[in-house]
């Protein structure tokens, strides 16, 4: 017996809750000029609480049978709508790199219109270094938020440093795991 999941629920509203937080964030991340500690801490603050809500409502959906269409399609455009932002955010104040930004969003892009590409074979699942990526991008961009100086600001940028060759490994992954299916034959993980 199939059952109907009503797309009004709680790991849907988080999900949609995310999207609109992206608008809320840019506005505290781009307030007084960009570079006022005050403002800076509130875009962290609703950057922290967008990135939770994506823990939250995957676990919810997963563990309470909650998972619908919706989800499955919104949650990462929400995903990517947040992080996007921040990067292009972070770069336009001249607080990243605009190649880190362009390295994130080009794997990010590319991995998510594979995944599209390949849906008729199956979803990729996200691995763990897919997992471990996201974690240490958000951690990466949160630090970056924050108005961090000295040694603060030298672990924000090992810890993004550290973000962009996980982003190159696991999307280099994605796309040998998605050749092998293609090809018929078993995926490594």
């Amino acid at each position: 017996m199939v059952t109907h999941v009503p797309v009004v629920n709680i790991a849907n509203a988080l999900t949609v809750m995310r999207l609109a937080l992206v608008p809320v964030f840019l506005v505290a991340l781009f307030a007084e000029h960009g570079h006022d500690p005050k403002t800076r801490i509130a875009a962290f603050v609703i950057f922290a609480v967008a990135i939770v809500t994506d823990r939250l409502d995957g676990t919810l959906a997963r563990n309470y049978g909650m998972v619908t269409e919706f989800g499955t399609l919104a949650d990462p455009i929400a995903d990517k709508a947040l992080i996007g932002a921040a990067l292009i955010g972070l770069s336009m104040l001249g607080d990243l790199w605009w190649w880190v930004t362009v390295v994130i969003l080009v794997r990010e892009i590319g991995i998510t219109l594979l995944r599209f590409a390949v849906l008729h074979r199956g979803v990729i699942p996200a691995s763990r270094g897919g997992k471990l990526k996201t974690l240490v991008q958000a951690v990466g961009i949160g630090l970056l938020i924050l108005p961090l100086e000295g040694p603060w600001l030298v672990t924000a940028w090992t810890v993004m440093a550290a973000a962009v060759v996980l982003t190159v490994l696991t999307g280099v992954d994605y796309v040998v795991s998605a050749i092998t299916d293609l090809r018929g034959g078993p995926r490594a993980h």
